[in-house]
């Protein structure tokens, strides 16, 4: 694993955090999951773009020209077919409640191998179930940010481990379907491409921005409209996508068969042209 904090690399053995900072105290950190293939980092402008607004939001501080710079860095270092990279910012140390002064704040660059999916695990499609928990934002007033109080998604996550899963689907009391647990969420009804629209629970993905993108280049008519979990089961396709995966179809939602399309195919394509020439 190559480790970059504040733009230093270092040894495994030596990365360290205080025992009162509050990205471990209280999970107080941003972070921004990213894949690269060899040494290209794929959409960093825009994982950054979207750091940033978080930011902003929270107040944390965001030295963007360090972290672009090692970043840069970074991608040279690469050396296997794809890499996942993990960017995380945390204010620095606290003093009960309050936030620490800007100059404590950090940012920390790792990056590990990362398995990609095969093209036979992706023609067979994810088994999804339904988290038994609510989707929660501890900032209810704002977006939905990648915040490191991950609770939530990490308990479904696990749930869907146990249950043999692949990926553990949200959904509101309504009825309608959210997001995955580490995941965006589209269904194809119609002809139409659906998928759950942004708010205080469903995150701005930047892959789920590609896939809406994409679909309009293929001239493709989508849609931010709820999604009942009924409508999904009964739709010509459903898949997910976040920027490790791209896109993958969902094979069946609680134990219920999906019906597969090839949409998602079309879409895949456009896409990895775009990002991945």
């Amino acid at each position: 694993m190559l480790i970059c904090l504040n733009g230093q690399f270092i040894p495994q053995e030596e990365a360290r955090v205080a025992v009162n900072d509050g990205a471990f105290l209280y999970g107080d950190s941003l972070f921004e999951t990213i894949k690269a293939r060899h040494q290209q980092i794929l959409l960093l402008e825009q994982h950054l773009r979207r750091l940033e607004q978080a930011a902003q939001l929270l107040k944390f501080p965001y030295p963007r020209k360090q972290i672009e710079s090692a970043c840069s860095e970074l991608a040279k270092h690469l050396t296997t077919p794809a890499s996942r990279i993990r960017l995380t910012l945390s204010r620095g140390s606290c003093q009960g409640l309050l936030y620490p002064a800007h100059d404590q704040g950090w940012f920390l660059l790792t990056a590990a191998p990362y398995d990609q999916i095969n093209e036979r695990h992706r023609e067979q499609g994810l088994s999804c179930c339904l988290a038994p928990n609510q989707r929660v934002n501890p900032f209810s007033h704002l977006p939905q940010l990648k915040h490191g109080n991950y609770a939530d998604c990490l308990y479904a996550r696990n749930v869907a481990h146990l249950q043999q899963a692949d990926e553990a689907l949200f959904i509101d009391h309504h009825g309608n379907l959210l997001e995955g647990a580490t995941s965006n969420l589209f269904a194809v009804i119609d002809n139409q491409l659906i998928t759950p629209p942004l708010g205080n629970l469903v995150l701005n993905g930047v892959m789920r921005r590609q896939v809406i993108d994409a679909a309009g280049e293929l001239g493709i008519p989508s849609s931010e409209s709820p999604l009942p979990l009924a409508d999904a089961i009964k739709a010509n396709e459903v898949f997910l996508c976040n920027s490790l995966i791209d896109l993958v179809p969902v094979s069946t939602i609680d134990g219920k068969s999906i019906n597969r399309g090839g949409l998602w195919k079309e879409i895949h394509k456009r896409i990895s042209l775009r990002i991945d020439p």
